[in-house]
């Protein structure tokens, strides 16, 4: 029998892979996801499996190696951020026709913010691509969408667990995948089985020294100024989740460790699915232990 869920999606970087591996368990697990709301990459996963084509995507991400993912990677020397993302839109746009919010099957909203007036943009009609470029915006390493006269960054600044922005359904579940939970974290014996060649390794190293050559930090410093504005975002986006999480209850609850991954592992589509896939189960069988008390 289906159980219809209210999906809420957090940002997270590259970890946001594992929000497929969470769908798929739920779906096989006989849940029927009645609307979707997401940040971030939460927004990217949630918008495409709401067209429908999420199996497409993940085909596609799977087959991605560390060079593939560099050359999607557009550098700028803009001020504005270090990555157009023009590029990688473009590129999951020959995956999943543009179109509508409005016209896609399951109802979907995407949480941006709106970096000039401080305040939280909600996308819940217009473009999809636009809605999820606004949306994993991060400050920094992702140039903002300009549209209409205004600048949208990540909605992780405001809203990185959109709890109050998903559209309920009487005597549904409201689910939320957090791929950025400050649960310890366990690795799995199986977790770098195919390691980086060493020349994707040279080239790993170049991007970081063209990150050091745009932000330069000083010698005598213990971190850059590029790493250190990026800790300090997602320290704020964790501690807003939290206290998201403690006013709004969710039924259930799936949580990826942040430290199970780094933001921006995105060659690593497998190993972060398969975290995806684990957590949900664990959380079901806790789920079902707990309902059947």
């Amino acid at each position: 029998m289906l159980k219809d869920i209210a999906l809420v999606l957090s940002g997270g970087g590259a970890r946001g892979y594992a929000h497929i591996g969470a769908i798929k368990v739920l779906v096989q697990h006989g849940f029927n996801v009645t609307s979707i709301a997401g940040t971030s990459m939460g927004a990217l996963v949630g918008g495409i499996f709401a067209s429908g084509q999420l199996q497409q995507f993940e085909e596609w991400i799977l087959s991605l190696d560390i060079m593939e993912v560099l050359k999607l990677t557009d550098f700028s020397i803009s001020r504005k951020g270090l990555v157009k993302g023009k590029k990688v839109i473009d590129r999951i746009k020959q995956i999943v026709p543009e179109r509508n919010i409005e016209d896609l099957p399951v109802p979907f909203c995407a949480v941006a913010t709106d970096i000039m007036n401080g305040t939280e943009a909600v996308f819940t009609r217009g473009n999809l691509f636009d809605a999820i470029r606004a949306s994993i915006a991060v400050p920094t390493v992702f140039q903002p969408l300009e549209m209409d006269g205004q600048y949208y960054v990540d909605g992780g600044l405001l809203n990185p667990v959109p709890v109050n922005r998903v559209k309920r359904h009487e005597g549904d579940l409201l689910v939320v995948v957090n791929v950025s939970s400050p649960i310890p974290y366990e690795k799995r014996n199986d977790e770098n089985e195919h390691p980086p060649e060493r020349h994707h390794l040279k080239q790993i190293d170049l991007i970081q020294r063209k990150l050091n050559s745009i932000i330069p930090s000083r010698k005598d410093e213990d971190i850059g100024i590029f790493n250190l504005t990026n800790k300090s975002i997602g320290t704020m986006m964790r501690r807003i989740a939290d206290l998201t999480l403690e006013m709004h209850h969710p039924d259930l609850s799936i949580d990826i460790s942040k430290e199970s991954f780094s933001m921006y592992d995105f060659y690593k589509a497998k190993e972060i699915i398969k975290e995806g896939e684990l957590a949900a189960e664990k959380a079901l069988l806790q789920f079902a232990t707990y309902t059947a008390t």
